[in-house]
Formats: structure tokens, sequence, C-alpha cells
């Protein structure tokens, strides 16, 4: 069903720390929240009267500044306590993000949705589709040119941040006109005529979430909330290039707090039991538990390490050239093995208890298997970089 969502302005942005206080009870909330499949009204709530969903927007505009590395770790921070916030709120932050960086590159496409963000509106993302394993590529929705804009039709998948969006970013394909097929990307409103929000989200992942499916039924998108049209398959323009960047980045980091926490938990759990076997002494003294909590500790170590890199190049202006969509999409592969790896092993270490449906390492662990569905899959991400590689067109046949 559609609802109409009310808008609360949020609270200026200038203390950009999330209390340690706030996220325990973020903690609290997470577990009810997970275990009655609702949406975290309470903790988003709080991230409004915070500041958080302003918190990469300008600051002469009111924000409060944070670059992409400052955001992916106050990302990362927050996933520890609570995933499905860090990565329901993401989904809103890479636009704003994206459309604050490329302001300060003084493109102007996007401004207007640092004004809607400054006054309340949340934005998501309306991306996934099924038949298109292409991600932003390619499109199932249809855009058809009518005068003024376009009419768009066809429905998205994933729609987190449901029950509150206000705004949802989308892409289509416009099958018409001599230089056709073009990837058309815009914003549509939750109160434009044929928006329907279907209720549907009931996972094993990120539950709190609610990222419902977005139905579009010939809506109506005028030509000013068209942000960027390009040829299929071609190469990112500065929107969808800045855009995918900030996206990709932040989940990135939501995942790897949720491995970070798992490996406090695990690391928390040898140390309290103890070991017949080792004459009363915690099973922090095994040698081989030691061997696989070093394990995890490593691997998360090379990937953060990365990504840091990858964050702290964007906002230097390292020039990376075409090499730019190759490193994100490995930053982005790498992150989802890694996560999936320690979490599978912080369950082992932590033992059986773990798996109870009320220990918070079980909730981590499903909470992760959502790492692989976001783009880039394993099969794309390999493609591009591959074609990329060894010189292989990316706008020629795609086999």
């Amino acid at each position: 069903m559609t609802k109409t969502m009310t808008i609360t302005n949020p609270a200026p942005a200038s203390n950009n720390e999330l209390s340690k206080e706030m996220l325990e009870e973020f903690r609290r909330l997470a577990a009810t929240d997970d275990a009655t499949n609702s949406f975290f009204d309470e903790t988003h709530r709080q991230l409004v009267a915070a500041g958080h969903y302003t918190v990469n927007l300008p600051e002469e505009a009111g924000g409060g500044g944070l670059n992409l590395f400052e955001t992916a770790r106050r990302q990362r921070l927050l996933a520890r306590y609570a995933p499905a916030p860090a990565l329901a709120s993401c989904m809103h932050l890479y636009w704003t993000g994206g459309a604050a960086d490329l302001r300060r590159l003084g493109v102007n496409t996007m401004d207007w949705i640092v004004d809607d963000a400054l006054a309340g509106e949340i934005f998501a993302s309306g991306h996934a589709e099924r038949g298109n394993d292409v991600s932003t590529l390619m499109s199932t929705t249809v855009a058809e040119p009518v005068p003024g804009g376009y009419r768009i039709t066809g429905r998205k998948h994933f729609g987190s941040l449901g029950p509150v969006w206000t705004q949802v970013g989308f892409h289509a394909m416009d099958s018409t006109g001599p230089e056709a097929p073009n990837v058309i990307h815009g914003f549509i409103r939750r109160s434009d005529p044929g928006v329907t929000v279907v209720e549907n989200w009931d996972t094993i992942s990120m539950r709190a979430s609610q990222s419902y499916d977005i139905v579009l039924d010939s809506v109506f998108v005028p030509n000013e909330r068209v942000v960027a049209t390009q040829p299929v398959g071609g190469e990112d323009g500065p929107v969808t290039g800045t855009s995918f960047l900030w996206a990709l980045t932040l989940i990135s980091n939501v995942y790897i707090g949720i491995a970070e926490r798992a490996l406090e938990l695990a690391a928390a759990a040898l140390n309290a039991k103890t070991s017949i076997a080792l004459d009363g002494r915690t099973l922090a003294h095994n040698p081989m538990l030691q061997h696989q909590v070093a394990g995890m500790w490593i691997a998360l170590d090379g990937v953060t390490s990365a990504l840091d890199m990858f964050a702290t190049d964007w906002v230097n202006g390292v020039d990376h050239g075409p090499e730019w969509d190759m490193k994100l999409f490995a930053a982005k592969y790498r992150t989802s093995q890694v996560v999936r790896n320690v979490l599978d092993t912080a369950m082992e270490v932590a033992g059986g208890s773990s798996i109870g449906s009320n220990n918070e390492l079980s909730r981590l662990l499903r909470d992760s298997r959502a790492v692989a569905y976001h783009p880039a899959s394993h099969a794309l991400t390999h493609e591009a970089i591959g074609k990329a590689v060894l010189g292989v067109d990316q706008n020629g046949p795609r086999w």
C-alpha cells in the first residue's frame, strides 16, 4: 500500500559523534526489531534527531561536512551496534554524499538533493530488479519518453527504509530514438501517482531494514528530475560514477563493522569459557583457537586497510582514471569474501551457544549473508575486471 510520509526536520549536524549510550541503545533495539521483523522506528527517530541523515552534506549549507572516508568510518561503527539501520541509512547517505561531492566538483545536477535532505527528505535506492544481473548498466524498468519527461514502468526490489523514504533514485531504459537504448537515472517521489510500496519484507538478513518492493506504474518524471542519461553499458558519468562509488564504499564498511563485532564476540567467548583439558584455563589458551582468531584479525585488517585507502584516495583527489571502477568492484568483492569467512569462523570458535536464536552472533551471521546480494555480484565483478585487464570492449558483445 502507498503511504503519505511525514517529513521531520533534522537537527543541525553540529555534533557528528554517535554517543556510546545511544549506540548501546541501538544494539538493544536491533535485537527486538530483528526478532519482530519490524522497522527500526525508534533508532530512526534518534538518528534523525542526531542529524545522521545530513551528516555528509556541506557544512556551509547546514550539514555535518563529513567526507567519504569519515562517513564510511561512521557507518562501520554504527554497524557494530545496529547492522540493519546502518545498511538502510547508507541508501540515503550515498545520495547525499554524492550530491555534496558533485557540488564540490562544480557539477550542480543534484544540488537540489542537498536542499531536500536538509529539509528532512529521506532518499531510497531503486535499482534492484528481477531479470537484471548487470546492475545499473541496463534495466528491465521501462522509460517511455513523453512531452516534458518520461513515464516510468517497472518493479524495484530491496527498497530499504521502506516505511519512511520520501524519494527514490531509480534507473530505467529508454529503447526509443536514434541513440537508443539509453539508461535514464532520476528521482521519483513516494507521493507521485502510480507509485505503490509493497510491504513484503520477510527475510533472514537485515530484517529491520524493511526493504520493500516499489511498483512504478506509468509514473511521470519531469525532465528536471532526470539527473543522468547514459548509453547502455557505457562508462559512468559524474553523477552515476560518484553515487555508485559512495554506495559501495559505505555498504562495504557496514559489513566490515558486522565482522568486527563478530570477532569481538568470539574473543569474549574464548576468554570466558574454560576447558577441563586445559586444567581449567580459558579456551583463549588453545593454540588452534588462537590461530583461528589471528586469521580473522589478519583478514579484516587487510580488507579494512584497502577500503580506508580507497576512500582516502577519493577524498584526496588521487587520479586512478579507468581503474576506479575496478578498484571499487574489487574492494566490495574482497569485503564479501572476508566478511562471510569471518562470521563462519567466529560462530565456530564461539561454540554451540552461538546458534541460539537470541544470540547476537547468530543474528550477525544472518545479517552478514546479505553482503553477497549487493552489486557488483561475484560474476559481474570478475567479468568487468577481466575485460578491463584484457582490453576487451565493455560495450561490445557480452560474451
